[in-house]
């Protein structure tokens, strides 16, 4: 058996949690993921089955990248996301549609990313967040990233909140462009909330739960949802 699985990854939950779920469920040790999200995150994760797929994982990793953040202004916290501790806190309460709506052309085109602390980049052999969670902060080089597209979706005034759909490369992160747009507004902030809704060809309204997922393979009708490694390459060609 082999195959892609297009999982709507659960909130709390790490890429390799979702893996280790898959691997009991079906008893098949070769199982990878493409491209790790988040605990926070939600939505598109798909998880490669059996030998033949994983060999495609790299590029399904390539293809271009669609979320939805939700941007908490006025606030920064440890980690650029609400899991870490604030840190930092300016007014943002001016801050109008019309000034986000201009800052978010700033981020269109190939942009300059400093990657996060608490990412699984590694420095001399040991990942970023292993380092951050020992108080050490070691210099990031920036990256080339490229945001196809970036905009605006909804204000809520209340809480400081917005929503962004962002269209982007491979390696942006999220969190950081959240913190980036609020330095640019003149103020701090972090992601608040995030779901992936597109990894090259699989969407978000095409994905199942890991419940659905075991309960199908249980049932002997996994090929329901399965992607063929044939059927992926002729539909990205």
């Amino acid at each position: 058996m082999t195959g892609i699985v297009n999982i709507n990854k659960p909130m709390g939950k790490s890429s390799h949690y979702v893996v280790a779920v898959v691997r009991r469920i079906t008893g098949i040790k070769k199982v990878g993921h493409t491209g790790t999200l988040d605990p926070l995150a939600t939505g598109v994760l798909p998880i490669c089955i059996g030998r033949q797929a994983t060999k495609l994982s790299q590029m399904i990793m390539d293809g271009t990248k669609e979320y939805i953040a939700e941007v908490q202004l006025g606030k920064a916290t440890t980690t650029q996301d609400s899991e870490g501790e604030i840190i930092e806190e300016m007014p943002a309460a001016h801050i109008t549609q019309d000034q986000i709506c201009d800052v978010l052309e700033l981020f269109k085109g190939d942009i300059q990313q400093v990657p996060p602390m608490y990412s699984a980049i590694k420095v001399n052999g040991e990942k970023l967040y292993h380092l951050a969670r020992k108080g050490i902060e070691v210099e990031r080089k920036p990256r080339t990233i490229r945001i196809y597209n970036i905009t605006f979706m909804h204000m809520d005034t209340d809480e400081k909140r917005f929503k962004i759909k962002v269209e982007c490369s491979k390696g942006t992160y999220i969190r950081t462009l959240c913190a980036d747009i609020g330095k640019a507004l003149g103020t701090c902030a972090y992601m608040h909330s995030l779901i992936r809704s597109r990894c090259g060809a699989f969407l978000l309204e095409n994905t199942v739960t890991l419940e659905d997922f075991e309960n199908l393979w249980n049932k002997g009708e996994a090929e329901k949802i399965l992607i063929s490694p044939e059927v992926f390459l002729k539909e990205t060609e």
